[in-house]
């Protein structure tokens, strides 16, 4: 009698026998990784007398043709040893795997923030941005009580903060809040609708603390048709490390300012009307801008006009007139120079920017200039960036 010895397989030869292509899948427990009822090489198993064939045992021949196997024989007669039950088992196996997959998901990104549904306007002709915030649905709790006291608010990247925030009044303990408000912003160019993008913020309103962040939107200006409103109701997403846009761009701010030539009282007639996203001057954030305006070549005291005072705001609104008696043919070679500044008291104002309009300017200082001149007795209101640096003016 012969005795057939049987050699040691190590643990990785042992796991390199029935190895299935595919995407690898967890496995709960250790002894997953031992079947039951596994077709071992044939130098461990004796093999059964008598040649057997199938069509399923040559399917199988072929699916393990590239494995890795430890001695030599036919790999059929062991086959032929494992049950039919093996395999439900290891397809009943594989159905809890995915089960388990579907379910391990990390809590913090199956968490939903809320959504927020609002419409957007950009009236080209008044180049003025309209935002209708009407409710917001599912919000995260952010409260001990379970609820939340939400509010949105909104700024143009890039730019200053709080000299283009808006905001909506603050609903109380309310996850569903309704708010149907309408805000705007004024003096949004063409050149904005492209570069600019808008952050809308709903955040937890704390009375005892820091409000709290809930979750942001930000739409590009670029998607918007002029003259036409697109709806929205989006996911809230978390809060974006990266700002949008070059931060090192400094604005300064925008005026919004008619001329209009009266041959009724042959004058030039000049409206200060208000201005939009002033840069902050003061320690609080904001600064107390008010306007000149200057007539020159000098024409006397005559050609220097003031507006009032507005405290507190980067987006004042003055709606003041001012009048230079002059004729029309000695206008054209006139420059009105306008400047904003922030008034401190006991102290020099701070020079917030200016814009110059004349035959010597350019772009759409040249052109409001120009139609101005051309049009009598009528107003011609544009939009202007305001200029950083302009040598010639001053604080007198």
């Amino acid at each position: 009698m012969t005795v057939r010895r049987v050699e040691k397989v190590s643990i990785q030869e042992h796991m390199a026998i029935d190895v299935c292509p595919g995407p690898i899948r967890p496995i709960k427990q250790i002894s997953d990784y031992f079947p039951r009822f596994h077709h071992f090489p044939p130098a461990l198993i004796s093999p059964k007398p008598g040649p057997t064939t199938s069509h399923r045992q040559n399917e199988d021949q072929d699916r393990h043709e590239g494995d890795r196997s430890v001695g030599q024989g036919n790999t059929n007669d062991c086959w032929e040893m494992c049950p039919v039950k093996d395999k439900r088992r290891t397809e009943f196996h594989r159905e809890k795997v995915h089960e388990a997959d579907e379910d391990s998901y990390d809590s913090d990104d199956a968490t939903s923030l809320g959504t927020l549904e609002f419409s957007l306007l950009f009236d080209q002709k008044s180049s003025a941005l309209h935002c209708s915030i009407y409710k917001a649905k599912g919000l995260k709790p952010m409260d001990s009580n379970g609820l939340a006291d939400p509010y949105v608010k909104m700024h143009l990247l890039p730019g200053a903060c709080k000299a283009n925030k808006l905001r909506t009044k603050t609903l109380h303990n309310t996850l569903n809040p309704v708010w149907n408000e309408a805000l705007t912003y004024y003096g949004i160019t063409n050149e904005d609708m492209v570069r600019k993008t808008l952050r809308l913020c709903v955040c937890d309103e704390d009375k005892f603390g820091r409000n709290e962040f809930i979750g942001e939107i930000r739409i590009p200006l670029k998607k918007l048709t002029p003259n036409q409103t697109k709806n929205f109701n989006i996911c809230l997403e978390r809060k974006l490390l990266k700002e949008i846009g070059d931060s090192s761009v400094e604005e300064r701010g925008r005026i919004f300012v008619s001329l209009c030539y009266s041959s009724q009282k042959r004058g030039l007639i000049v409206g200060i009307i208000r201005c939009v996203h002033l840069a902050a001057m003061d320690s609080n954030g904001y600064s107390d801008p008010f306007v000149k305006i200057y007539l020159r070549p000098d024409m006397g005291k005559k050609s220097k006009y003031k507006t009032s005072v507005k405290k507190k705001t980067l987006n004042p609104e003055f709606n003041e007139e001012f009048f230079y008696e002059i004729r029309h043919d000695e206008l054209a070679k006139k420059t009105l120079d306008i400047s904003v500044w922030d008034y401190d008291l006991g102290m020099s104002n701070d020079f917030i920017g200016g814009v110059q309009l004349g035959i010597n300017s350019q772009g759409e200082c040249l052109k409001h200039w120009f139609e101005c001149l051309k049009n009598k007795d009528k107003k011609v209101e544009y939009w202007h960036t305001l200029i950083k640096e302009n040598p010639d003016l001053s604080d007198d």
